[in-house]
């Protein structure tokens, strides 16, 4: 049995599917995932993207969905009784279904671990109970269960693999036909529908803004494979902004522009291992922002920052992530050249940080000796 209960936890899980069934091809999966996983061939319950949620209002509008889907992996433990169980990130459902398997005797394998480091460090006591073995994917993570005597493998960010353009920056402007002179700013709203419709008109107002003071810009969003283009293109049609839409080709996009305006999540590492300047923006439920701010014990939200031990892309989080702001950020950014410069030499720093490429590689002999 596998779970990703996200898009980013798809593309992991599909990594880790794939080279698991090099080294043991007769595996058979189940489990929940999104077009990733399934096309790995694994067979889903359940898909990832009725499952993804943010916050704590969005978790009750979806309880049910929750609880109808976490009854049918409970009981297929006993009908399918699968040998081992994969529990890729989303802590908060799977650490649930953790304990369920635990007590049926069934090996537990976690792969990215949740971000303890950052709230609810308390949750280390149910992994040490309910979880075999965990893999985690940022360095400082070692660390973080050495201080609560619990041992994990190290084995790099999964995203070192997959983050490759096919072309150049030249090439993929000509690709989606975009002229090679122009300011080119990329939006990247979020894979969650929920997410889009906070953050994407904001985002679509400050590039009316931009507009305005530079002439020659052009925007492009490289749609999540969870979202649908028409829901996009109906949001997108109520404002004065063209933006070129890409799917497919998400990586291609993103490296072909001069800045990007990000929702705060697994984009962000990726634009950062493209080397691109961005803008990380976020908004939450007011609930799920103040109960949040208690519990979170990080100076930064954006994993780019938080790896890089500072602030080097600005974070604009709730009420700052508006139209205004952002578009004073992505002045500030594209006015000061010195800057940008500085922003891309961090960039490339943090590459550095994330060890070497062979993620799925390593989780997945970790996992197979677990069979």
């Amino acid at each position: 049995m596998i779970i990703a209960g996200e898009a980013s936890g798809d593309m992991h899980g599909a990594s880790l599917v794939q080279e698991m069934l090099k080294i043991e091809p007769t595996i058979n999966f189940y489990g929940i995932g999104g077009n990733g996983l399934r096309e790995a061939g694994v067979k889903l319950v359940a898909n990832a993207s009725e499952m993804a949620v943010v916050g704590l209002t969005e978790v009750i509008s979806k309880l049910g969905k929750f609880i109808y889907v976490m009854n049918l992996l409970k009981k297929s433990l006993n009908d399918v009784q699968p040998d081992l169980v994969i529990l890729i990130d989303y802590a908060g459902f799977n650490l649930r279904l953790a304990k369920a398997v635990h007590k049926k005797g069934i090996k537990v394998f976690y792969y990215i671990s949740p971000q303890v480091w950052a709230s609810r460090k308390g949750r280390i006591r149910k992994i040490k109970k309910y979880v075999n073995k965990m893999a985690v994917i940022l360095p400082f993570e070692v660390e973080t269960y050495q201080q609560e005597n619990f041992h994990v493998d190290y084995v790099g960010h999964p995203l070192l693999d997959l983050v490759k353009p096919n072309y150049s920056k030249p090439e993929s402007r000509q690709k989606f036909n975009l002229p090679g002179n122009k300011t080119t700013i990329g939006l990247l709203p979020g894979s969650r529908i929920s997410e889009v419709e906070k953050l994407l008109p904001e985002m679509l107002q400050a590039g009316e803004l931009l507009a305005k003071q530079i002439p020659d810009i052009q925007f492009l969003l490289p749609l999540a494979d969870t979202l649908e283009e028409k829901t996009i293109a109906d949001i997108i049609a109520g404002y004065n902004l063209k933006v070129t839409v890409i799917s497919g080709h998400t990586y291609d996009a993103i490296s072909c522009t001069d800045l990007a305006v990000v929702a705060s999540g697994t984009a962000t590492l990726e634009t950062a291992l493209l080397g691109v300047p961005m803008i990380i923006i976020y908004k939450i439920s007011p609930l799920t922002y103040l109960i949040g701010k208690m519990i979170i014990k990080v100076k930064n939200i954006g994993i780019v920052n938080i790896i890089a031990g500072k602030t080097i892309v600005p974070e604009l989080i709730q009420n700052e992530a508006n139209s205004q702001r952002i578009a004073e950020e992505a002045l500030a950014i594209l006015n000061d050249p010195q800057r940008k410069q500085e922003i891309i030499k961090d960039l490339a720093e943090i590459r550095a940080k994330l060890g070497n490429p062979g993620a799925a590689i390593r989780a997945a002999k970790l996992a197979c000796d677990m069979l």
